[in-house]
């Protein structure tokens, strides 16, 4: 039998115990878990939040219970402290003071990410609260129901800040949005999807403050105000989303790192050392629009590197096929999805690109329903291998239509490829020549 110790029990570690709980008989398999649950899916915080659903149950796929009855063993409440990697041993803390070793002959970190929080003035009084895990959301959620919080400041204008603005608002609530970047979305889009992205967000009552920095937060015991260069904002909550950092304090001086700190693996997941193995937001991942090393920290990511750090371990020695980093967002029914690298973010990572841009209608013009669809193919300008794609509409097929454009990144398609590939048509779904094939038909 081989032992694998997971740290770890959201999407990359739930992903890497089911792969080798199910498909492998020699494998004892044991789960620690620093919550008192796990598999919670915090992309849908904001939808429990916004009661665009009902309850948060549903956010919770699947349980100890279920783990138990494959066969693996749980340690809930608990942290893992330190791995003595030359003995093959973690450190385990209980929440009751408990303390053991856990040896293992196959570890898998999946320890996920956390929130970064700037030191600003003020950063350590109440109602400023995170935004990534299942009790920080039922804070949230508590705080909206008080009735005399009536203004909230979300700071930072990426997806989860974009989409907990939008949940607040629909809990009836005045909403401030700051970033320091004058658009919002912009690690994601260029500036002719996020033009689209602000309007949407203004013209359904959310204030912006974008391109202003948060210096401090005034308050006697809460929060009362934030402070910019521009001004100072009376609110009652807020809630920081300026994004993650990988969780990778485990490495101590042993394993090897990437440059933001995150467990450097190879396509198996395996780190430095062979016998350890790292997943989803704590780990790189290998970018197929860069064709290198990089970061990129999805649910969808975390789902796949457990998945092959799982059959690797088990003895089947496959290969990730490598990332695009393909998202997406939905925000008062406005629609948003991308893949790769946008015109602007390209040149970051050393690629040299073109684009090419459409805006057209999804079906022919005699049809009713038909709505209008953004879209903007990148590629490299000497391969002309496509590298990005964004798209925006209100209409949501357009979620369908960038999982083509992860394919063709993936293949290294060209965008003249693109231009005459065989889309069927049909009036109910598109045109006869549509606007994917009109867009890669018009690069230089």
């Amino acid at each position: 039998m081989t032992k694998t110790v997971i740290i770890g029990s959201n999407h990359a570690g739930i992903s890497a115990a089911n792969t080798l709980l199910d498909k492998f008989d020699d494998q004892e398999v044991v789960l620690i878990e620093k919550t008192n649950h796990i598999s919670y899916l915090s992309c849908g915080t904001a939808l429990w939040v916004g009661r665009q659903i009902e309850e948060y149950e549903g956010l919770f796929y699947t349980d100890q219970a279920e783990f138990e009855a494959k066969g693996a063993k749980l340690h809930m409440s608990t942290s893992v402290t330190s791995v003595d990697y030359a003995n093959k041993t973690v450190h385990c803390v209980s929440e009751d003071g408990k303390e053991w070793d856990e040896n293992y002959d196959k570890l898998v970190l999946a320890t996920g990410s956390l929130p970064i929080s700037p030191k600003v003035p003020g950063h350590d009084l109440k109602n400023i609260q995170f935004m990534k895990k299942f009790h920080e959301g039922q804070m949230i959620d508590q705080l909206l129901d008080q009735e005399d919080v009536k203004n909230v400041a979300v700071i930072g204008a990426g997806y989860i800040g974009v989409e907990i603005a939008e949940a607040a608002k629909r809990r009836g609530k005045n909403v401030l949005l700051f970033d320091a970047v004058d658009r919002s979305l912009s690690n994601y889009y260029d500036k002719w999807f996020t033009d689209d992205m602000d309007k949407n967000l203004a013209d359904n009552g959310l204030e912006l403050h974008l391109g202003e920095l948060v210096e401090e937060y005034r308050g006697t015991d809460k929060v009362e105000a934030v402070v910019t260069a521009k001004g100072v904002y009376e609110v009652d909550v807020v809630i920081n989303a300026i994004g993650f950092r990988p969780n990778s304090s485990l490495a101590g001086d042993h394993l090897e790192t990437f440059v933001n700190g995150a467990y450097l693996v190879d396509r198996h997941q395996q780190t430095s050392d062979k016998d350890v193995y790292a997943v989803g937001d704590c780990a790189t991942v290998f970018s197929n629009a860069l064709q290198d090393t990089a970061y990129i920290a999805l649910a969808s990511n975390a789902v796949r590197t457990g998945i092959v750090a799982g059959e690797n371990i088990g003895g089947n020695k496959i290969e990730s096929p490598g990332v695009q980093g393909s998202n997406g967002i939905t925000i008062f029914d406005f629609h948003m999805v991308s893949t790769g690298y946008s015109v602007q973010s390209a040149p970051r990572f050393g690629l040299d690109v073109k684009y090419t841009d459409i805006e057209d209608t999804q079906k022919p013009a005699f049809m009713k329903d038909n709505d209008k669809v953004k879209t903007r193919i990148v590629y490299d300008a000497k391969t002309r291998r496509i590298v990005g794609a964004q798209m925006s509409s209100t209409t949501s097929e357009i979620g369908m239509a960038i999982h083509m454009f992860s394919l063709a990144i993936a293949k290294q398609v060209t965008v003249d490829e693109l231009a005459l590939l065989d889309l069927f048509f049909l009036p109910h779904y598109n045109q006869p020549f549509n606007y994917i094939n009109k867009a890669a038909a018009a690069a230089e």
